[in-house]
């Protein structure tokens, strides 16, 4: 394997590590908004 294709490799898994963590994220904040204007709790 190249140089280039294995830095790649190694830094492509934070890249999709960050992204998963930012949809979940997300999600979160969503579900979180959306339990104050429904006045319940969020578990």
């Amino acid at each position: 394997m190249s140089e280039l294709a294995m830095a790649a490799y190694i830094l492509i898994w934070p890249t999709v590590s960050a992204l998963v963590l930012v949809v979940i994220l997300g999600a979160i904040i969503k579900d979180v908004r959306s339990a104050k204007r429904e006045h319940r709790g969020l578990v």
